[in-house]
């Protein structure tokens, strides 16, 4: 078995070579303060968040694309595997994303915490590429082909041509800072405190970049900060787009700065092609064309969008050979035992 895993700040999703997506949860363990022993992962620890006693910690082992805490992570990635093999007395090759600037430490915990899990073989692809993979996009011809993959703690951009990575840039400015804005934005214009999960839903509901016009409201729930009491408002698409613009300009300068950088023949083929977007932050309302408005570029969003990733992963096994950068051996970085 060849397992794919897209190890994500907000998400874990997992597929098999041949197969479809098998496991997709949240990326959240919890664990008893105590004991030490796990508590839940994935879905059962998200539901948690906020929610959970002292003696409970609800934790993410991955912050801004990659590993914060080891251990954690690597009991959730181990706990995960055998949730997908059954428990099998195996060792799986693993293709495992990674951010477009990771560092060779950063890269080493990756491995390390696969390599923990059973893994007989680690590879690791970096998300731009698994991104363009999974939505179907042919890399192998000397065209150049733009992907703008949105995820939970980082933004990777990037230029492809002939199965490598030509320019690429990769910013911390994803699904969790744009929830954070979200959260500062109630807090300050209404004086009320909100959670992390209520932001998320908020901003899956209401988002709206483009064009927002306060049609569309959404009730949400949290602790007046001024009476210490449960309290309860109506926020509009027109709040949402208050609260995230800033970032999402942010991200659109992060696009624009790579498209000045991209070499003139690439960037003459992008322009014909267009721009993709990929990751669950493709889906906000908008933003493809916020993105084709301030670039003169057409911006599309992949079929699926969420799961591009974790489907790319999966389908490097059958292309190897011929991925050119952007898809590394660990053994490349000296890190086989």
């Amino acid at each position: 078995m060849d397992i794919g895993i897209d190890l994500g700040t907000a998400n874990i999703m997992i597929a098999i070579a041949g197969k479809d997506i098998v496991f997709y949860e949240p990326s959240v363990i919890a664990f008893n303060k105590n004991s030490e022993d796990i508590t839940a992962i994935g879905m059962d620890a998200y539901r948690m968040i906020g929610r959970a006693p002292g003696n409970i910690a609800v934790v993410r082992p991955l912050c801004d694309g990659v590993i914060s805490d080891y251990d954690m992570a690597d009991t959730l990635i181990r706990e995960c595997i055998q949730r997908v093999t059954g428990r099998q007395l195996f060792m799986p090759r693993i293709v495992i994303c990674v951010p477009s600037l990771v560092t060779d430490v950063e890269a080493r915990a990756v491995i390390d915490a696969a390599r923990e899990a059973g893994a007989r073989k680690v590879y690791l692809i970096e998300e731009p590429v698994a991104a363009l993979l999974g939505a179907g996009v042919d890399i192998s011809k000397a065209r150049g082909r733009m992907v703008v993959d949105i995820g939970g703690g980082t933004t990777d951009i990037a230029v492809l041509s002939m199965n490598g990575i030509v320019i690429k840039n990769s910013v911390k400015l994803a699904g969790n800072k744009i929830d954070a804005a979200v959260m500062r934005y109630v807090m300050t214009r209404y004086r009320v405190q909100i959670g992390e999960r209520t932001a998320e839903n908020a901003k899956i509901s209401l988002a709206e970049v483009f064009s927002p016009d306060g049609s569309r409201k959404m009730e949400v729930k949290g602790i007046d900060q001024v009476t210490g009491l449960p309290a309860r408002l109506e926020l509009t698409d027109y709040d949402m787009y208050k609260a995230i613009i800033d970032s999402i300009n942010e991200l659109v300068e992060a696009v624009k700065e790579l498209l000045e950088k991209t070499p003139p023949e690439l960037s003459a083929d992008i322009h014909d092609d267009g721009i993709l977007l990929t990751g669950g932050g493709a889906l906000i309302g908008g933003l493809d064309k916020l993105i084709a408005k301030e670039t003169g570029v057409k911006t599309s969003v992949a079929k699926d969008p969420i799961r591009c990733v974790a489907r790319g992963t999966a389908k490097a096994f059958e292309c190897m050979d011929s991925l050119a950068s952007g898809f590394e051996r660990v053994s490349l970085y000296g890190y086989e035992r």
